[in-house]
């Protein structure tokens, strides 16, 4: 039990890292969506499916590019999840507007990842970034 006690002392110290994973982990996921679409064009098409949106096609390729990258190095990271929170508040709201409760849950994965875009715009980069390591504004 004293063994137990003092595994979770150590997790309890270390709640940065929890933190610095997520957002690393968030950051790196939305940069490959943005490489994914810069080498696929025709995949935000497919998602969106209407000619009126082509053009924001260079922003959503580039806010998920540069933005992930942001994120997941942390510097600048509130100033890369500001240019993430739009892009995902459109796929959540125009894009998957009616597939709640589908098979293919783009809904749901699209609602946490904006949650957490949320949670890095209000918590910055935190204690373990690159960011905080070179004394970046933590922006």
């Amino acid at each position: 039990m004293k063994q137990f006690t003092q595994i979770l002392e150590s997790l309890n110290s270390n709640q940065n890292i929890a933190y610095s994973l997520i957002r690393t982990f968030l950051g790196i996921v939305l940069f490959v969506r943005g490489w994914i679409l810069i080498s696929n064009p025709d995949a935000i098409m497919e998602l969106v499916s209407d000619n009126t949106y082509h053009m924001w096609f260079s922003y959503v390729t580039m806010g998920h590019l540069i933005g992930g990258f942001f994120v997941a190095i942390g510097i600048f990271t509130r100033l890369g999840s500001l240019m993430q929170i739009p892009i995902l508040i459109g796929a959540v709201f125009v894009v998957n507007e009616k597939s709640l409760m589908r098979e293919d849950q783009s809904l749901e994965l699209a609602v946490l990842v904006l949650f957490l875009l949320g949670i890095c715009f209000i918590f910055g980069s935190g204690a373990k970034s690159l960011g905080r390591h070179f004394n970046f504004p933590n922006l």
